[in-house]
């Protein structure tokens, strides 16, 4: 489908417009500001723009509730666009989008079940009387499957990844032309922390659409999925399951279209019961069978013999448009100009529901702000013809609450080649004290119990464990600054190195670290307001990123991986 840069959101409140006319002007004298600073070491003569005044008046409309929580796909967060687009704007920086816009528009999809077929058949094998299955009858479509059928033996494929940088591969180069394969969801070792697939961080490698495209590369005519009964027994009520997996919600799954365009073959998931059928004539279990896909190289295919499987799928799906607000200064080094260091942060956050607004002040409010802040910076620095060597990228992403989605389609569709792209520094949440409560629960899963006040000048540096050069950039511009640097949870349970937008660009193989105050009791709550924000930190946790970023945008040399994934 066409991209666009036009938005095509309902037309704004007047309230909302006054609020940005409002701001836009507040702001305007700041904008003008020339900190006259005689030392030229270190970043520029800027850094003393960034001031938490500034960012505290920012942070005090993106999270009012007048904005009404920023959600992906509202009016909201379109209006929020714009405002950063318009801050851009004025500060006289070039636009990064396409076609020299400050926007890259991309299209979400969102997946209802159709009105053809949707159902599993399974003849050669005794089904308990039950050859054609409906959708909750041990089995329902998965919804990024393809619309149509596919039919075929079957061929059991491990946890059906292919991973060739760590030499990994459940298929061991074989075709699966026209069967329909049957794989493990998660991935091999997921609770070991020396894991080659991120230790006991969830692999990226293991998200059930990249294995039906891992699939359907190989031949297959369709993909089943089933619980890694080896590692977590599942007790699960297929009739329920279907219903909550197809429920239609106030905010629905949302995917990237340019991923599902990619996928051309019916996908569903089985139950335990029925995966134990199907692979009963092969004399082995499902545990058996699970238990041998933990594999450092690999399970290979084994032929199941007996069954033939159909699958047929019939799945809408709706586009929705989103984008990215991209803007940039350009590099004064003509040796190395088109290479781009990125700063971000996203815009979006979970929006409001009849009990109130989730403002999303520290989520991500906080990073949004500080962006602004160190944009301002460099176009002052780029005024007094002390720009930066190579060209630095100003990226607000959307949809990262629903996937990180912004942020994996630049990686998509760059517009910078993600080769000379020399480092991305990312900022999500720098904005609150990290608070663990001891009876945290699952929301603060593999996290110690801590105080606010124990982290009151610290912050989370993670992305460390992939580039040691990068650790050294942040650790030696933190020599100027004299924060608390934590470096910790690469390898973590709570998942947090996969939850921003930095993640990505690491699968990419581009260099990236992701500044995080850590999570709090607020997170994810009506309560994460402007007025809880720790301001001083935060325009401290902003000048470390400015310099940072300046050092890897004038260093001769550019930071490496010490490892792919």
């Amino acid at each position: 489908m066409k991209q666009t840069d036009d938005f095509p959101a309902a037309r704004p409140r007047r309230s909302h417009l006054l609020l940005v006319l409002f701001v836009l002007a507040a702001g305007s004298a700041a904008c003008s500001l020339m900190v006259d600073t005689p030392d030229r070491e270190g970043p520029g003569f800027s850094v003393d723009s960034i001031r938490q005044e500034d960012m505290r008046a920012d942070l005090f409309f993106l999270a009012s509730d007048a904005m009404n929580g920023r959600a992906a796909t509202s009016r909201d967060v379109a209006i929020t666009s714009e405002f950063i687009k318009a801050r851009f704007q004025r500060l006289g920086l070039i636009p990064g989008g396409p076609e020299n816009s400050y926007f890259q528009a991309f299209n979400l999809v969102s997946a209802t079940l159709g009105d053809g077929d949707n159902s599993l058949v399974i003849d050669g094998i005794d089904t308990g009387g039950l050859r054609r299955r409906s959708i909750g009858e041990d089995y329902y479509t998965l919804n990024f499957s393809a619309s149509g059928s596919g039919s075929g033996e079957l061929a059991y494929a491990g946890f059906g990844i292919v991973e060739p940088r760590l030499g990994y591969d459940d298929y061991q180069g074989e075709s699966v032309e026209g069967k329909i394969v049957l794989v493990l969801d998660r991935e091999p070792g997921v609770t070991d922390p020396a894991s080659p697939f991120d230790g006991v961080v969830t692999a990226e490698q293991s998200r059930d659409w990249r294995k039906a495209l891992v699939a359907q590369e190989r031949g297959a005519a369709g993909i089943l999925f089933v619980s890694d009964v080896h590692n977590r027994p599942e007790n699960t009520d297929y009739t329920s399951a279907a219903e909550n997996y197809w429920r239609v919600s106030q905010r629905p799954r949302v995917t990237l279209e340019t991923w599902m365009d990619k996928i051309e073959i019916p996908a569903a998931r089985v139950s335990v019961q029925l995966a134990e059928r199907l692979v009963a004539e092969s004399g082995q279990t499902l545990e058996h069978l699970s238990a041998g896909a933990e594999s450092e190289s690999g399970h290979g295919v084994l032929a199941i013999p007996g069954p033939k499987v159909q699958i047929n799928a019939s799945v809408n799906r709706q586009a929705i448009p989103a984008r990215n607000v991209l803007a940039m200064v350009e590099g004064s080094d003509p040796d190395v100009a088109d290479e781009v260091v990125i700063i971000c942060a996203h815009f979006d956050h979970d929006g409001a529901n009849e009990q109130g607004v989730f403002n999303g002040a520290d989520d991500d409010g906080s990073g949004t702000v500080a962006l602004l802040d160190i944009a301002e910076a460099y176009a002052l620095a780029a005024a007094r013809g002390e720009g930066p060597r190579r060209t630095v990228l100003f990226a607000a992403w959307d949809a990262e609450e629903r996937g990180l989605l912004g942020a994996w389609y630049y990686t998509e569709v760059p517009t910078f080649s993600l080769g000379s792209t020399v480092a991305v520094l990312n900022m999500d949440m720098i904005g609150r004290n990290e608070e663990v409560p001891a009876d945290g629960g699952n929301r603060f899963r593999g996290l110690e119990p801590q105080t606010a006040e124990s982290n009151a000048n610290a912050i989370n540096i993670m992305g460390y464990s992939h580039s040691s050069d990068l650790r050294d950039e942040v650790s030696e511009a933190n020599s100027q600054i004299g924060l608390e640097l934590k470096f910790r949870y690469d390898n973590n349970s709570s998942n947090l190195l996969r939850r921003s937008d930095h993640w990505p660009f690491l699968q990419v193989g581009v260099p990236a670290t992701f500044f995080h105050t850590g999570l709090h009791p607020d997170y994810h709550r009506f309560s994460d307001t402007p007025d809880r924000i720790n301001y001083p930190k935060m325009e401290k946790i902003a000048r470390l990123v400015y310099m940072t970023s300046w050092s890897l945008a004038n260093d001769d040399g550019r930071p490496s991986l010490d490892r792919d994934l």
